[in-house]
């Protein structure tokens, strides 16, 4: 097993006692190596958590330790971390070449392995030919990518990202995220991203802590996190979801979970009755025969025909709205009382339209029961 580069131990802020706390308890360990996402809306306390990494606020209780020696009490300037912050805070009056080499004259540096450290980071991110451009002369991309060249140059014991690609286009953002990651394989930069953009976490992280009032809902890869979310939250929060409620009537064996690190989770093949529709089949944890819970099934896992499949058991609705966005096409499915959202990739072949009779399916493995239970049926 990997020693932890990063081990945060129940880490607290509260900003005024008898306020709930910004984070509360949070406890993690970051992988030498890795790159972690903090992911959450605003307001879940990552932001709060990456300050008091970085040693830019202090935690009301709780432990910090990098490589084994608690830092909790460090001062920011001795800990040895480099910082991309949100607005990439490059200094106007210095070059592109100044602001690189400003962690390391701050560092005491000899002059000699500065010139050679500042060239070597600003190859690394592809802009050696700008260090001589004043900053308010570049791209926001470019500008995103001198940050990240200040922050690596001083050679990091963490690399603490915040939001930085967020002032970028959104075309922009997503050929930034592969250059970040580029980067941060080849410099083995152990890295800890704060993100709001489910789809920056998935591309990019090793593993995702995804944050909710403070407290860590799921920590995982990007793969566990979206294909078996712990809570309605995560399936909420991380990409699409329909959710229906299923009551577990039979368990027919063995099911072949995702793949995880070279093993393979364990869970089991059920048959469930979904509320108002009938029997159909998913996959869930063990153990979980008589219980009611939430089915989650994505909206591109969801099968749509014009006609019943031979052999399924096919959901019968009506389609009440399309969706084309050139790559896909989505569907609102009427399904009794409820609405379903389906959605798959487009082709020349005839797309079902609002008002048509459509039956709706999935795959077993597809459908997944929440291990908690739903508030509804534990009142």
């Amino acid at each position: 097993m990997n020693q932890s580069k990063l081990a945060i131990v129940d880490l607290t802020k509260r900003y005024a006692p008898g306020l709930d706390p910004a984070v509360d308890k949070l406890s993690m360990e970051v992988e030498e190596g890795h790159l972690v996402a903090l992911l959450g809306p605003s307001g879940c306390g990552k932001t709060t958590t990456l300050r008091m990494v970085a040693g830019l606020m202090d935690p009301t209780a709780g432990s910090i330790i990098v490589d084994g020696k608690d830092i909790t009490q460090t001062p920011v300037n001795k800990r040895g971390m480099g910082m991309v912050f949100q607005s990439y805070a490059l200094f106007p009056h210095m070059d592109v070449a100044q602001n690189v080499a400003f962690g390391l004259q701050m560092r005491k540096v000899p002059s000699a392995d500065q010139s050679k450290r500042v060239a070597a980071a600003l190859d690394m991110v592809k802009l050696g030919h700008l260090a001589k451009r004043k900053v308010r002369e570049l791209s926001g991309g470019q500008q995103q990518r001198i940050a990240l060249a200040r922050a690596l140059v001083v050679e990091p014991t963490l690399l603490l990202l915040d939001e930085p690609l967020s002032n970028l286009d959104a075309k922009l953002r997503e050929t930034m995220r592969s250059e970040i990651r580029s980067i941060q394989q080849r410099t083995k930069a152990t890295t800890l991203f704060v993100t709001h953009d489910q789809d920056e976490a998935l591309d990019m992280a090793d593993r995702i802590a995804v944050m909710n009032g403070g407290l860590i809902e799921q920590y995982d890869s990007p793969s566990v996190i979206y294909e078996r979310p712990n809570t309605h939250f995560v399936a909420d929060f991380i990409g699409q979801a329909n959710f229906l409620t299923a009551h577990v009537v039979a368990d027919n064996g063995p099911a072949n979970g995702p793949a995880e690190d070279g093993g393979r989770t364990s869970e089991r093949n059920y048959t469930v009755d979904v509320e108002g529709l009938g029997r159909y089949g998913a996959t869930g944890h063990a153990g979980f025969v008589g219980s009611t819970r939430e089915l989650v099934v994505r909206p591109h896992r969801l099968r749509v025909s014009l006609e019943p499949r031979v052999g399924e058991a096919g959901i019968a609705g009506t389609i009440k709205g399309v969706s084309y966005t050139g790559d896909t096409v989505g569907f609102t499915v009427r399904v009794g009382e409820r609405t379903l959202q389906a959605q798959f990739m487009t082709s020349s072949a005839a797309v079902p339209q609002r008002g048509d009779a459509a039956y709706l399916s999935w795959n077993p493995a597809d459908a997944y029961l929440l291990p908690g239970i739903p508030e509804s049926a534990a009142a």
